[in-house]
């Protein structure tokens, strides 16, 4: 058969080789089938031998995730255990099946019922089970319907598989094994999607945006994933392996080279120095990112405490996390943004659907709405604050009205640390992240009121360019240099300027090199980026002059098209490296 290529998005860079395991991750079609009324005993014990292989399966899933990820993220699987062990959800589905249904018709037509009323719910606590019901609705169904590789980590240690799956949830995100996954394919997704951002806090190589990866492979064919490029090469030929292991020791090679900048400074050939930090997503990733070369973290991405689990985690828990991470850059500046959950970052059913999420419920909204957790978060991070220089970041702020309320939540929880003896800093500055065209016009109001600016890019461009950022077939529309992105991020920086502000970007944007250099020349002085861009990014910033990356973004602000700017920046870099 002859090889073929899947062209997607490169998430997170790396090369490698290993077999398909594919996972259809969704409810699955069921056909309708009416049965006769002496097939009803049969289709209760399908339905109940069923039951009981999901429970053994979720038991052994629970096992895996608790060494993985720790008992309170593992805890979701007893959640989901007592759902298929409902007495009422039991009862409902066998009514069903009496009236001559299939055990898997029955059981899809109460699910989806559930799922509905649970959705609709009043309460936080029954809408937080969707996604636990979602999950058993799928696993159910699987092994009724005698479906392949229904167990998401069904995989044995060493196994080099490239996991290639429609989009990967957070519940699937719990379930990750480092040492049988080696890379990741999804056909949804972008470079600035959750699964992106996950792929390369793990150093998983990853194709996201494939759009139909799923339906045109089968587990157990070997492919190769060149996340560098973006691309899957489907039963790759002799010579195509041998091109892919070349580049993969290529570009170990180059890595080797780039280690050796990371105790060199960010300064330009010009001497404009840069300084350059870091986004850290998981607390355990922090002792590496801090040998990357960078001077201290610009962005914490706390939600990725939350994704993945079935409830909250505590003050304590939290406290231990920030403090680990602010320990292991020792005196160095920590940002800490507060959760920006929501949009495609959800915990575990966490959230009733919204038919817009990034436009919906999410980030500051959240935390504003439910004081309780965010005075909780809020006395964490003051706790972890005694223990180094840190600095507290609200995600999504549209309203000089709603850093005045955290403001004062903050003050509560000062409060409440302070009744209750424990040694905190109430003092601890705080910024808001620049994320939409409503809080770059504002800015010069919103400078008044804060201690600093963050720029978000990945949302910044979302809601200038009005592209879901998570949409593969968007990918191509979503251009970080567009002459209207460019202007506001000029904007940005500006205002911050003109109030003695700091200005940083901690986007995806600041991780590429075409786009470093491009933010270097907007005026931005302080960047953060992924921990594997670090030495890049020093690398391009030691080989340009400052003033050369100015007059490219003087030419690229009046562009016409994001083609034009992207052309200027490119050709002027080019010339800067050559």
């Amino acid at each position: 058969m002859t090889p073929s290529m899947l062209t997607g998005i490169s998430a997170s860079p790396g090369i490698v080789v290993g077999p398909v395991h594919l996972l259809r991750w969704e409810v699955p079609e069921v056909p309708e089938r009416a049965i006769d009324e002496s097939a009803v005993p049969r289709e209760l014990e399908r339905l109940r031998h069923a039951y009981d292989r999901a429970v053994e399966r979720l038991r052994g899933v629970r096992v895996r995730a608790e060494r993985h990820a720790g008992p309170a993220e593992a805890a979701i699987f007893d959640v989901q255990v007592s759902i298929i062990e409902d007495a009422d959800l039991r009862r409902r589905v066998e009514d069903v099946i009496r009236q001559n249904f299939s055990a898997e018709r029955a059981f899809d037509v109460v699910m989806l019922e559930w799922r509905e009323h649970f959705a609709r719910s009043a309460h936080a606590m029954m809408r937080e089970r969707v996604g636990d019901l979602m999950d058993v609705h799928i696993r159910v169904l699987s092994i009724l319907l005698d479906l392949p590789d229904y167990d998401p980590v069904d995989l044995p240690k060493g196994s080099n598989a490239i996991l290639v799956t429609h989009d990967l949830t957070p519940s699937l995100t719990l379930q990750l094994d480092r040492e049988c996954i080696a890379g990741i394919a999804t056909d949804a997704g972008t470079r600035t999607s959750h699964v992106a951002i996950l792929a390369r806090s793990l150093g998983l190589p990853a194709v996201v945006g494939l759009l139909d990866a799923t339906s045109r492979l089968t587990s157990g064919e070997k492919v190769i994933l060149d996340a560098t490029a973006g691309v899957l090469v489907v039963r790759p030929t002799a010579a195509e392996l041998k091109d892919a292991a070349a580049r993969a020791r290529r570009e170990r090679r180059e890595g080797e080279v780039l280690a050796r900048l990371t105790g060199e400074e960010a300064i330009t050939v010009d001497g404009v120095r840069i300084q350059l930090l870091v986004n850290v997503d998981l607390p355990e990733e922090a002792a590496g990112a801090a040998l990357s070369g960078a001077e201290g973290v610009g962005l914490m991405r706390t939600e990725f405490l939350v994704i993945g689990r079935a409830s909250m985690p505590d003050e304590e828990e939290q406290y231990q996390a920030y403090t680990n991470v602010i320990r292991a850059f020792d005196g160095q500046p920590v940002v800490i943004r507060t959760f920006d959950v929501g949009g495609d970052k959800l915990p575990v059913g966490g959230y009733p659907h919204e038919p817009n999420p990034f436009l919906g419920w999410r980030a500051i909204r959240m935390c504003l709405d439910e004081p309780d957790l965010f005075r909780t978060q809020l006395r964490a991070l003051m706790r972890a604050a005694v223990h180094g220089n840190v600095r507290i970041m609200l995600p999504l702020v549209v309203t000089i009205d709603e850093v005045r309320e955290a403001r004062a939540l903050l003050a509560e929880a000062a409060r409440e640390l302070e009744d209750r003896g424990v040694a905190h800093r109430a003092d601890v500055p705080l910024g808001v992240m620049i994320e939409t065209p409503a809080a770059v016009i504002t800015a010069d109001s919103l400078a008044k009121e804060v201690a600093f600016f963050s720029i978000g890019t990945n949302d910044l461009v979302q809601y200038t360019l009005a592209v879901d950022r998570g949409n593969a077939r968007l990918a191509t529309r979503f251009t970080p240099l567009h002459p209207a992105v460019l202007r506001l991020i000029h904007r940005t920086l500006e205002a911050g300027r003109a109030n003695g502000l700091d200005v940083s970007v901690c986007g995806e944007m600041a991780s590429e090199p075409l786009m470093a250099f491009a933010l270097i020349g907007l005026g931005l002085r302080t960047l953060s980026v992924a921990p594997r861009s670090v030495a890049r990014v020093k690398q391009i910033v030691r080989g340009i002059h400052a003033s050369a990356a100015a007059e490219a973004a003087t030419s690229a602000l009046d562009a016409g098209t994001a083609h034009a700017a992207e052309q200027i920046f490119r050709e002027r870099l080019n010339a800067e490296l050559s």
